[in-house]
Parts: structure tokens; sequence; C-alpha cells
């Protein structure tokens, strides 16, 4: 689907920008472009793939004449820059608003002046029902490209986007933090043992955006369906796993975190199209002609539950240390565990 074409992923040196690129020079794609601000990570990555087909190009999605010099020629993109971090975006919530949702908005705005064919942007479960200022930022960033989406038309630039939950190892995650502090000989630190969060992997999150890309709408988002994990659980099967006597200790939840996090609010799951192994969310087709609020609605939801990590398939020990096994992060910090 990508031969010949052009693929230009922003946050392009974050752990999704990494699994595409493993993924796709596997494949025949003309060109990979890796945008981003970080001239030290985009050094590592092109030292890692070490791939002539893929190109690195400086810019920041808050200034839109970076994102135009480096969209020229390009076919596709995968939007995944933002600012992700929980507790930083508490802290500077103007920084997640200039990041999530005008840049945004500037790498949609070029995208459509310049041509690209289709933009898959990726959002996250704090955006359903936000109570932070990283999920309000993102719920905005849904916003914004479900509106730019109906104001071209999907024959010339095909806007669309995906939701899902934590994925499982990636930079600043949980995981590689518990793994850490084994290593470091420290206590696992857990904010809440009854927290739930969804657990997916880098390549879930690749195939969740490719469905996205031949499956998706203008102005859907999609949702993978998920199972999901106590953080309790999380921290006993990792200790396990790693033979480790450091224990855990409880710290108390971190600035604007939930005690479980959704993938479909009930609005939602009353319009949502059920796919099997996803959901698809279509966007409202109503527009500004205000009598049709007030007259036509939508089906009621009252009675419809909200998909949620608390009332999705709950993994217990057994399951999470298989899925973690999975993890090609996770087998090699066992194998350098246990060199030790």
């Amino acid at each position: 689907m990508f031969k010949d074409k052009v693929l230009m992923i922003t946050g392009g040196t974050g752990s999704f920008g990494n699994a595409v690129a493993r993924r796709f020079l596997d494949t025949d794609v003309k060109e990979i472009r890796i945008f981003s601000r970080d001239e030290k990570k985009q050094d590592d990555m092109r030292k890692l793939f070490h791939d002539d087909r893929m190109q690195f190009f400086i810019g920041d999605v808050r200034d839109i004449q970076s994102i135009k010099n480096a969209l020229y020629g390009v076919d596709y993109i995968f939007h995944a820059a933002a600012l992700k971090q929980v507790p930083s975006c508490e802290f500077f919530p103007l920084e997640a608003v200039k990041t999530n949702i005008i840049g945004t908005d500037n790498v949609l705005t070029a995208a459509i002046e310049l041509g690209v064919k289709k933009v898959i942007c990726l959002s996250t479960d704090k955006a359903a029902y936000p109570i932070n200022a990283m999920g309000i930022s993102k719920a905005m960033m849904e916003k914004v490209f479900v509106a730019k989406a109906k104001t071209v038309d999907p024959k010339k630039t095909l806007i669309c986007g995906t939701r899902y939950g934590n994925v499982m190892a990636s930079r600043g995650s949980v995981i590689p933090l518990f793994i850490d502090q084994i290593k470091a000989g420290k206590p696992i630190t857990i904010t809440n043992p009854d927290m739930t969060r969804f657990l997916m992997d880098l390549n879930e999150a690749v195939e969740l955006v490719l469905f996205a890309f031949n499956h998706g709408n203008a102005g859907d988002i999609l949702v993978q369906k998920s199972p999901s994990s106590t953080v309790g659980d999380l921290a006993t099967a990792i200790l396990n796993l790693f033979e480790s006597k450091t224990g855990s200790k409880i710290i108390g939840t971190r600035h604007g975190e939930k005690l479980y996090e959704t993938l479909l609010t009930k609005e939602e799951f009353a319009v949502a199209e059920d796919l099997g192994h996803y959901f698809r969310i279509p966007a409202d087709q109503r527009d500004l002609n205000y009598d049709k609020y007030f007259v036509d609605g939508i089906k009621e939801f009252s009675h419809l539950e909200e998909y949620n990590s608390h009332n999705s398939r709950i993994l217990n020990v057994k399951e999470i240390t298989i899925k973690l096994l999975e993890l090609d992060y996770v087998r090699e910090e066992l194998e350098l565990w246990k060199k030790k």
C-alpha cells in the first residue's frame, strides 16, 4: 500500500516513530521522513537504522513554515508529535495547547495546502472524559481534526484519527520505570494498586494506525479493543519476572491521574460502529444549521456503559506476565538482569 510513497511521521523520533520505521523499512516504501525538533534523537535514529530511505527534518509543529518545508512530495502523514506526560502538562498547560492543539491544526493546514493524501492523527484514552491538561489538549486535538476533516474533500486529503491506551514500554511509561527501580535495588513506586490501565504494545499501536489508514473515513476516530490490568498486578508481574525482593511502596495518585481510563464515552458508544477488533466513532455530520440540533437527535445513551479499563477484560498476573514477555524491551532487560 506504500509502494513508491513518501510517509512523514511527526514526532518521529518517539517510540511510535521507531516502531513504524522498523515495520516499513522491510517494505517497498519510497521514503520515510522523520519530523521532530530533537537533533540528538534524530542522530541516534539515523545511526540505528542506517537506511537512505529515511530522511530527517528538524522542525516543530508549532511552526507551520517548518512543517511546509518538510512536506513537499509527501503522500501520507502519521501525526504523532505531542506533549504526552500528564504531570508536565499539568504544570505547563499552555505548552500542551501550543503543541497538541495548535500544532495539530498547523500540520493539517499545511497538509491540505500541499495536497497530502491522508493524515492519521494519534490520540489517547485520556481525551475521553478528560480531567488533566494533557487529556483536555488531546480532546481538543480530536475536535480540531474532526472539524478540519469537514473542510476538505476527502478525495484530496482524508483526515482521521486513532485513540488508544497506554503503550507498553514506550518512553516515559511505567514499565521501564519499574524495571529501572528494580535494577537500582529500590522498591517499585505504585500510585494506587487498584488503578487500571489499558495495555497494548507498539506493534498493536502501529496496526491500529494502519487499520485507520485502510478503513477510516473523514473525521473518524478508530479505537482498538484492549485488555487492561491493575497497576498493582502489573507491578507484581514485573517483580516476579525479575525475581526481585525489592517489593513496592504506595506513593499516592499524581497530578491529574484517573483511577481508570476510558476509550469510548457513553455518548460515543451510542453512535460507534463495532468492527470486531476495533470501534469506529464516526464524525457528527450535522452542520451549523442549528435547527438540526433541536429537531434531529441521536440514539438514547443513558442505558449504555462507557468502555473503560475497569469494565474491559482485566488480565490477571499470569496473563500480564505472558504479555510482558512478548515485549522485546522486557526480554532484553531480563536477559541482562540474569547475566548479573
